[in-house]
């Protein structure tokens, strides 16, 4: 069990640090080929951050455990949500100033939408995945479109901030070499992850989704907490939201859907009926603050959304051992 227990965890830091060196050494490459800076810095924050739940998620779906698909992708945006914006708010309120945001919040809660209609016949199904990536391909298209423009990037914060997480040129034989060993780290990562949090979910009577929706969730969302403490330390506050909505976005459309895509299967009705609604309120609630009046995260509130992260995990043990 012990040994279970570190091999876990190794394989977590290891998802991270695999995930890291691919985005480095490919958006190096894209600096090379002339890629807009703009386009690299969403590539970074956006994509970058969620790689570790993609390769767990694809890991879990080629051995069947779409549980673990699922629970990922729904216990990464909650905790992306109530406990990074909330720890993050508590350190030091936050202040928004986007337009970006404006626009691209409203597309989030829609998203989160969409992922209910995949998931409330507790299934995934090859038709849910051309859905998903269907929907993030058109996502994609609509942000690229929104950023080029002329007022937008000259004047948008998000825009600015994501233009400077785009890495300084680098030779591409070194670019090369990261790109190699973020591919061959990233499977064997996923694979260790995937077998220990099976051992460890057994040993303590939990289930494979229960286990995903937390420790899983957490350990694949250390990108996205590393890239919000360092926005709040810059005053960047635009990215660290823009971050949150980026990722979750890319955790419903690409996470879930190219394990559906390749290896369809079922999963416990749980997952739609408790987690899925706590998934869409949170979302609600950080939509309603990228367009708001005020358009503050406040300390109160980042309280509040810890206390909530808190009851939901209290809410999840007792379930599992009630």
């Amino acid at each position: 069990m012990l040994i279970a227990i570190v091999m876990l965890f190794i394989g977590l830091i290891l998802l991270v640090y695999g995930a890291d060196r691919l985005v480095f050494g490919a958006t190096a490459i894209a600096n090379t080929l002339n890629v807009p800076r703009l386009a690299v810095g969403i590539m970074v924050t956006g994509v970058g951050t969620s790689l570790p739940e993609l390769a767990f998620s694809v890991t879990a779906g080629l051995n069947g455990k779409t549980n673990m698909v699922v629970g990922n992708a729904i216990g990464s945006n909650i905790t992306n949500i109530l406990l990074i914006l909330g720890c993050v708010a508590i350190i030091r309120p936050l202040s928004l100033h986007s337009k970006r945001l404006k626009r691209e919040a409203p597309l989030l809660f829609l998203i989160m939408l969409l992922a209910g209609f995949v998931l409330y016949d507790n299934q995934l199904s090859r038709s849910d995945g051309i859905i998903l990536l269907l929907a993030f391909i058109s996502f994609m298209a609509l942000v690229f479109k929104m950023s080029k423009r002329n007022f937008l990037r000259e004047t948008d914060s998000l825009s600015v901030s994501q233009e400077a997480e785009a890495p300084k040129e680098i030779s591409q034989t070194v670019a090369f070499l990261w790109i190699l060993i973020g591919v061959l780290v990233l499977p064997i990562a996923a694979k260790i992850t995937v077998d220990n949090a099976t051992v460890v979910a057994r040993y303590l009577g939990l289930s494979e989704l229960m286990i995903s929706l937390t420790i899983i969730a957490i350990g694949t969302s250390l990108p996205e907490l590393a890239t919000a403490i360092t926005g709040m330390y810059k005053h960047e506050d635009d990215m660290v939201l823009g971050n949150v909505i980026g990722s979750n976005i890319f955790n419903i459309l690409v996470v879930m859907g190219i394990p559906a895509l390749i290896s369809p299967g079922s999963f416990f009705s749980e997952a739609f009926l408790r987690d899925y609604w706590i998934m869409l309120a949170a979302s609600l609630l950080l939509t309603l603050l990228c367009v708001g009046r005020s358009r503050q995260l406040t300390r109160p509130m980042g309280i509040a959304l810890l206390a909530g992260f808190i009851f939901y995990i209290g809410v999840l043990m007792y379930s599992a051992y009630a």
